[in-house]
């Protein structure tokens, strides 16, 4: 009786975990290249009171043994990296994604991290710069006469410059890919890193074999379904005080056990 309260206490702090996940999926239903979280569960381990296949008395197998489980525990939180919806916005700096790859991005101690949120702008040095400041690795640059802006699918970046007729080529935005993208360690700010479960990234131009296309004035949008997430909600609510109620009941039960 007693490890049923135990166990009912682990599947209560398994849907708070899975209540937790689910409202950061909502929270971030509006941020750009935001992709989802799903909380994964494993049962804990289990008190063999008979063993399967033991022999009995008269020298035959037990077909089935006799195992109780102890509850339930959070073992990981795993992210989609499903494609978000395009999202037209004719910011010439708003850049999305359209497959596979990431942007790079240099942090303030010099390493690496590694975004789906395209919304760039410029600093006073007219350096391309996500909107916590930190400059884009491709290090592009927009001269300050630059009339207009123009970034193809396949990365490449011009501007007509000054009274030029011309485009002139100012940079090429480079994409990085992982063989296990569900591997990167979220950093916040909308920034992931390397790690030894995501693998060494590989490098390639937007188009190339394995990555995505660059669509300039767009944004990909957040891979939140929102009414899958609601009714996520209301599964772990109900799974919620299903466990309470056994907490409940085993209580119960052991009050009229003393009464005995």
């Amino acid at each position: 009786m007693i490890n049923s309260l135990q166990i009912a206490k682990t599947g209560m702090q398994a849907q708070q975990t899975q209540l937790d996940v689910i409202s950061h999926n909502l929270a971030n239903v509006a941020t750009a290249g935001f992709k989802r979280g799903t909380a994964l569960f494993e049962d804990l381990i289990y008190q063999n009171l008979r063993q399967v296949g033991g022999n009995t008395a008269d020298n035959a197998e037990l077909p089935t043994g006799l195992q109780i489980g102890l509850g339930v525990r959070t073992v990981a939180t795993a992210r989609s990296y499903s494609q978000g919806n395009l999202q037209q916005t004719d910011n010439n700096l708003d850049i999305a994604i359209n497959g596979n790859g990431f942007f790079r991005v240099q942090l303030p101690d010099g390493s690496i991290a590694y975004t789906r949120d395209g919304s760039f702008k410029l600093n006073a040095q007219g350096q391309v710069v996500t909107n916590q400041g930190y400059l884009l690795v491709d290090g592009i640059t927009v001269p300050e006469n630059a009339r207009s802006l123009t970034i193809g699918k396949d990365g490449v970046v011009s501007a007509l410059v000054g009274n030029a007729a011309q485009p002139q080529v100012i940079g090429q935005i480079t994409l990085a890919n992982f063989i296990n993208p569900a591997g990167l360690e979220p950093l916040g700010q909308n920034l992931f890193l390397e790690s030894a479960a995501s693998g060494a990234p590989a490098q390639g131009n937007p188009g190339a074999e394995g990555f995505g296309q660059t669509l300039q004035g767009f944004l990909e949008s957040s891979n939140v379904n929102v009414v899958q997430e609601l009714v996520n909600m209301i599964q772990t609510q109900r799974a919620y005080e299903l466990n309470s109620k056994a907490v409940t009941t085993s209580d119960q039960m052991l009050q009229r056990l003393t009464q005995l």
